[in-house]
């Protein structure tokens, strides 16, 4: 509590400037406690998973050998070569240099997967939007018209289809890639000022309980 209002103590009186970076390093440490924790605990439970062979194991095993991998060649800078400032020393360089072995894994690993998963995820967006746009009533047939026509604004087939609009004339708005512009600049602007805005109270009612301690279910009481 004493943290929380220190920090916005600090963000509206500059002499307490001071204090705010204080409680940040102190937020940074334990932060850092945090990660080793959070390590800790992935292993714990997926070594449980592994040892009690229950159902997927072998996806808890794979988990354990990339975190382990990736942790071995990050903090023991295998592969490493020395930095320029600092030659006789080993371990001077970036563990992220090109061509090290933690930079190769990120790269050829971590990146092609990730890519993977975001290819795979667009199918089920697919597949969600198709049920959700469902003209069933005004609602979803106004969701409906606007993605259609950004979809279509997004392709050379929407830029065709009204390519016979003068760019110059009074009604070049209605041009597919103009239309598409002024929905993402207004309606789509407005909507998500109005969600960040929801977000933002939402926030603030939140930390306001939690600094004064309404609500307690942080501490893992499950309790207000």
């Amino acid at each position: 509590m004493i943290a929380g209002f220190v920090m916005i103590v600090a963000y509206f009186i500059p002499h307490t400037v001071g204090w705010g970076e204080a409680v940040s390093i102190w937020f940074d440490l334990l932060a850092a406690i945090a990660f080793i924790l959070g390590g800790g605990n992935l292993l714990k439970v997926h070594l449980k998973k592994v040892s009690d062979r229950v159902e997927g194991w072998a996806y808890s095993a794979i988990t354990i050998l990339a975190f382990v991998t990736m942790l071995v060649l990050g903090l023991g800078k295998i592969g490493v070569p020395p930095s320029d400032a600092f030659p006789d020393k080993s371990w001077s360089g970036n563990y992220q240099a090109m061509g090290v072995p933690f930079w190769w894994m990120y790269e050829f690993v971590f990146k092609p997967l990730q890519a993977t998963i975001f290819a795979m995820l667009a199918f089920y967006v697919a597949s969600a939007a198709f049920r959700a746009f469902r003209a069933k009533n005004v609602e979803a047939i106004l969701l409906l018209g606007t993605a259609f026509i950004i979809l279509l604004g997004r392709t050379a087939a929407g830029v065709y289809l009204t390519d016979f609009i003068p760019e110059d004339s009074a009604v070049a708005g209605l041009r597919t890639e103009n239309l598409t512009v002024h929905l993402m600049n207004v309606f789509n602007t407005a909507g998500n000022r109005a969600i960040m805005i929801g977000i933002a109270l939402g926030t603030a009612s939140v930390s306001l309980k939690i600094l004064l301690g309404v609500d307690r279910s942080y501490l893992g009481s499950g309790q207000e």
